[in-house]
């Protein structure tokens, strides 16, 4: 005689084994969040704030007294993780007639869906780029990350060196010009900064494009056998979740690991419970994070018209 089950038992038996599923789903899959972002702790809040201080210009010759400067207080960014949950479940009878096969697809499609929810979410800091984005943050500024209208809290002029917007496809022509307009951003007093633009992002469509631009030895589109200047000068991504086939940017790597940022409020949890009425044991998964950006001078975007 089988030995019975005591109540609730099916569901204990299977979660370990939904657990590690869900683990070992994960860790394979590509992760660009890790590329993308510098990763900051939760605060333990239900918002996490920064502010920005503004430059200053350059030093004084001496003579005889020092001259103080105060720093303007600059724009203020807002991160508030939001809650993401999805659920799953199995009946009794699947269990019994050891349908795993079934069963074994339904954790997995659990953390596969949340991995793809997550990259999507990455992902919008390009896919959202020409907009004004508040679904995880509120800056300040108020305009979109990439704009040809930002502006400053100093009061220096903004009339050149303040535009990281352009709507050129993507050529090697294009990236010249990107790479010169980046390199001429402006600082909160107008002055100039140091970057260094070194990694190109697009979407799988201008992958051949970019392959061409960054790897040739000769120039590209020419008989001529001249150098290609952009031969091994960036970082190339190309990044399945770049929703618009078109549009490309270029980011100053050590700027966006200074001025990006993802929280993971929570973790991603898996936790399971058994209905006693009828005989379903429900698992569901949970997950709270966020993403912002504090300062725009990491990127140049172009929306391709």
């Amino acid at each position: 005689m089988a030995t019975p089950m005591t109540s609730g038992s099916f569901g204990d038996l299977l979660d370990p084994r939904f657990q590690k599923i869900f683990v070992d789903t994960l860790k394979p899959l590509p992760d660009m969040l890790g590329e993308v972002y510098t990763t900051v702790p939760s605060n333990g809040r239900n918002i996490m704030t920064w502010s920005e201080i503004g430059t200053l210009t350059d030093w004084d010759e001496f003579t005889g007294t020092v001259a103080f400067s105060s720093l303007s207080q600059g724009y203020d960014v807002t991160l508030t993780p939001l809650e993401f949950t999805k659920g799953t479940q199995v009946n009794r009878k699947l269990f019994d007639d050891d349908q795993y096969h079934v069963m074994d697809q339904k954790p997995r499609s659990v953390a596969e869906a949340y991995h793809r929810t997550r990259q999507k979410h990455g992902a919008r800091i390009f896919n959202n780029a020409f907009s004004v984005d508040t679904l995880f943050y509120n800056h300040s500024e108020g305009v979109a990350l990439c704009s040809n209208s930002h502006t400053t809290t100093s009061g220096a002029s903004t009339a050149s060196g303040f535009d990281n917007l352009t709507t050129a496809s993507m050529t090697a022509t294009a990236v010249f010009a990107m790479r010169l307009q980046m390199v001429g951003y402006r600082g909160d007093q107008a002055e100039r900064i140091e970057i260094m633009p070194d990694e190109l992002w697009y979407p799988p469509d201008l992958s051949e494009q970019a392959f061409e631009i960054v790897k040739s030895s000769g120039k590209v589109d020419t008989a001529n056998n001249n150098r290609n200047f952009h031969e091994g000068r960036y970082k190339t991504y190309e990044w399945r979740y770049l929703t618009d086939t078109n549009n490309w940017f270029m980011c100053d790597s050590s700027l966006r690991k200074q001025f990006l940022f993802w929280c993971d409020r929570i973790s991603a949890e898996y936790a399971m419970v058994e209905n006693f009425d009828d005989l379903v044991a429900k698992w569901r998964g949970y997950a709270r994070y966020g993403m912002t950006y504090v300062n725009w001078r990491f990127i140049g975007g172009s929306q391709v018209t």
